[in-house]
Parts: structure tokens; C-alpha cells; sequence
């Protein structure tokens, strides 16, 4: 069943996000991973969302590459750069 990852992203500090994003670049395809969506939120419709986020959208073949993505080593190595105050990421695993 495929498998989508949809992130909301805050961005805190643009260098030390930007090198999360190098350090991860090309990472989800390599997963099976397919970028369907990156963006900043246009409008915001209903709840309490800040106007700046970002979304992502990944869809993966199954839950299985979904999960391999975030938790191998390369991936948790970027994650490193954005926990030290480049931002703030929260994603959810979606089945379909």
C-alpha cells in the first residue's frame, strides 16, 4: 500500500536548515521516495496555523521505505542540523 509522509516545517534558522536540506537531498529517492508537494501554506482555511510553514508531501511504495527513509543513518545524520535551532518538522505517516 503506498505510503505518504506530509510534514509541516518551521523554519527557525535558514543556514542551519539549509544544511539539513543538503544533508538529505536526493535521500528520500533513494528510499523509492517522491516529492508530490513542497510549498508554503497560501491561505490557511480553518485552525490555528502559522502562515509561514511549509508543507512536504512524499509518497513512498509502502510504510516499509517510508519508515527506512526517516530512521537510516543519512537522514537521522541532516536531522542533527535541524534540531540544533534550524527548525522545527512534524510529520505523519499516512496509508493508503
Amino acid at each position: 500500500m503506498t505510503a505518504y509522509i506530509i510534514a509541516t516545517v518551521r523554519v527557525h534558522d535558514r543556514e542551519k536548515f539549509g544544511a539539513y536540506i543538503q544533508a538529505v537531498a536526493g535521500l528520500a529517492e533513494s528510499f523509492g521516495g517522491e516529492y508530490m508537494l513542497r510549498g508554503k501554506v497560501a491561505e490557511v482555511l480553518e485552525g490555528d496555523v502559522d502562515p509561514a510553514e511549509l508543507v512536504v508531501v512524499l509518497r513512498f511504495p509502502d510504510a516499509e521505505s517510508a519508515r527506512a527513509y526517516v530512521n537510516s543513518p543519512q537522514y537521522q545524520a541532516g536531522k542533527a542540523h535541524r534540531l540544533n535551532g534550524g527548525g522545527v518538522v512534524e510529520s505523519r505517516l499516512v496509508i493508503q
